[in-house]
């Protein structure tokens, strides 16, 4: 969710992908990637697109697979993250299209649904140790019992937690983070420090960021605010008791002056500033808006949990990017030799060099979890994350006009719950009944 969340852009909707593609995509050559060739011995080039965020992070495997072998080469092109989907779907449309995207995981859907991405079960399967990739990741990408993605890096929501700060208020971590409760009573001490501190930050208008922190709440309690099946979905807000209590939460560290002022008109400019400086007991975020700008002291003093739900349990966003590769690729083979090669354990343990966390939990070596500790806790609970699937994630959670926003700030800043719940349940089911038309 990116940047991923972090950069939190309102990508094109599902409904415009379906207008773009208007059938086009079936009309891409299918690829057998059964056939006992593919993915072996393959040459010559091999066209990724990527995310502009994510640029650096692929890059520095490109070089390590041109070190590992001289048959393929591979090259980049980075796209602006707003113009992504509209570019893909272009490109499909004209039946000139690269052999691999590197897609942010929940858009991966639309195209999926609509036939641009070519079947890797079988190749995925085979995989060496193919079950500790990440279920959540694979799961935005499987229909049908097929797979039409390989995750590649993965970008999850946590809680950062301050542990000097803890010390001081006199809490205990794993105490104060079992649920909506003791997080709610920890912030209160946190604050009660006074000096600037506050217990709690959220960027309060910022509709990815909250998507990406907010919703685990609800997901902790097995319960999700999407229902039904891919193509039949609707809304499930209203009377939906996990979503109401999760939204008195943070309606309560706004009543109650636990978030800092800013929190109100923040856009998510300022999301991770005041966890850097020292001034906030629990952060929601991600690896990457904390860990590479943190000083080494800030790092010292900081331990993360998974997010818990209003009673207990724990989830986490299972957000990152997934290697999709295109029906028509121009040289299919070659590019599932390269694809492999970035799942690889080896290759995996890099990516927190450029602030994202492997998709494998294989890849939690010792020597990795001593020089990655933050790294570790999503790994060691890989079954723990999630995502919604659904053809209308960017209409609901992305744009700055959608239903989630809307609740989320009159329940949060307004107390009015029951009624943002409401509204918000009809704006989920117009939103999916376009999408899905």
């Amino acid at each position: 969710m990116s940047l991923t969340r972090r950069s939190l852009l309102a990508l094109t909707g599902a409904g415009a992908v379906g207008g773009l593609l208007a059938g086009c995509a079936g009309n891409l050559p299918k690829i057998n990637t059964s056939a006992a060739s593919f993915g072996r011995n393959g040459s010559g080039q091999v066209e990724v697109w990527c995310r502009a965020a994510t640029q650096t992070g692929i890059q520095v495997i490109v070089d390590n697979f041109h070190r590992s072998q001289d048959r393929i080469r591979v090259r980049v092109t980075a796209v602006p993250d707003a113009q992504f989907v509209t570019k893909l779907a272009t490109a499909i449309r004209g039946g000139r299209v690269p052999d691999l995207v590197d897609f942010d995981d929940i858009n991966s859907m639309p195209f999926i649904y609509r036939g641009a991405f070519a079947n890797l079960t079988d190749p995925i399967s085979k995989l060496p140790n193919s079950q500790d990739l990440s279920p959540g990741h694979l799961n935005l990408a499987t229909v049908k019992g097929r797979t039409y993605a390989m995750p590649f890096l993965a970008d999850n929501s946590v809680l950062f937690c301050n542990t000097e700060l803890f010390e001081k208020a006199g809490l205990d971590v794993d105490e104060s983070t079992k649920s909506l409760e003791t997080l709610l009573e920890a912030a209160r001490k946190i604050s009660k420090l006074g000096n600037g501190i506050y217990g709690w930050s959220y960027p309060g208008n910022s509709e990815g960021a909250l998507g990406f922190t907010v919703q685990p709440h609800i997901w902790a309690a097995n319960t999700d605010l999407i229902k039904g099946d891919l193509g039949a979905q609707s809304g499930n807000v209203a009377g939906n008791g996990a979503v109401r209590a999760t939204l008195e939460f943070v309606h309560s560290l706004w009543a109650e002056k636990l978030v800092p002022p800013l929190s109100y008109a923040d856009d998510a400019s300022h999301w991770g500033s005041d966890y850097l400086a020292g001034k906030i007991g629990i952060f929601p975020a991600s690896y990457g808006a904390v860990v590479p700008a943190a000083s080494k002291d800030m790092i010292a003093k900081t331990t993360i949990r998974l997010i818990p739900g209003p009673t207990g349990g724990r989830r986490f966003f299972d957000g990152g990017d997934n290697l999709c590769m295109l029906n028509g690729a121009p040289n299919a083979s070659a590019a599932w030799e390269f694809l492999a090669f970035c799942v690889t354990p080896s290759q995996q343990q890099h990516l927190p060099e450029g602030g994202y966390a492997p998709i494998r939990s294989d890849a939690a070596t010792p020597a990795f979890r001593k020089q990655f500790p933050l790294a570790v806790p999503t790994l060691d609970n890989i079954k723990l994350g999630y995502a919604p699937k659904t053809l209308a994630y960017n209409l609901i959670y992305n744009q700055s006009d959608g239903p989630w926003l809307a609740m989320f700030r009159r329940a949060a800043f307004q107390g009015q719950v029951e009624a943002a719940m409401e509204e918000a349940q009809k704006g989920y089911d117009r939103i999916f009944a376009e999408a899905q038309a």
